[in-house]
């Protein structure tokens, strides 16, 4: 079966009534738990980003608070965090709301992983985010950009032991 384009899907949910429309909407809604979670953020959550990035982090940060002692499940259970808050970032669609949460992953990350040196894994997640950080930084309007590079700049400080074998001039604005 030949999937259509999104052009041509488009045009055919506008020639559609109010009520088609919603019943579609609710069928996708049933089929995934991610486009329930994208049609909540559509409906409820869009106009005010700022209050969904803290309903964001409240509902993360109960996860770092309870991270398990042993290295792999605690590893296991970091990167189901990240890959939640790249759902919720991908929701927004928006640069800086990513630069906010990958900002305050990464602060959380260093505050309760424990991360040692031994650890070449979690050093290598942390390091990758701290890349998309300063990607997504590049894009945003020099004020915001002058407003985050502080916190990026201490956060690079805080990380930089931790990430000895990796090349962190890279990472500098």
């Amino acid at each position: 079966m030949k999937q259509e384009s999104l052009i041509a899907i488009k045009k055919e949910l506008k020639a559609l009534e109010r009520e088609e429309l919603i019943e579609i909407c609710l069928k996708v809604a049933k089929y995934k738990k991610e486009n329930k979670e994208l049609i909540h953020y559509l409906v409820f959550e869009s106009s005010d980003v700022d209050g969904y990035i803290d309903s964001v982090k409240k509902s993360l940060q109960a996860g770092f608070e309870s991270l398990h002692p042993g290295i792999y499940l605690r590893s296991k259970e970091i990167r189901k965090m990240l890959r939640t808050l790249n759902r919720h970032i991908k929701f927004t669609g928006q640069p800086l709301a990513e630069v906010q949460l990958l900002i305050w992953f990464s602060q959380q990350f260093l505050r309760y992983a424990g991360l040692t040196s031994s650890q070449k894994q979690l050093a290598l997640l942390l390091f990758r985010v701290l890349q998309r950080v300063k990607k997504n930084l590049l894009k945003l309007h020099e004020d915001l950009l002058f407003d985050y590079r502080e916190e990026y700049e201490n956060l690079l400080e805080q990380s930089s032991p931790k990430l000895k074998n990796f090349d962190l001039a890279s990472l500098e604005l």
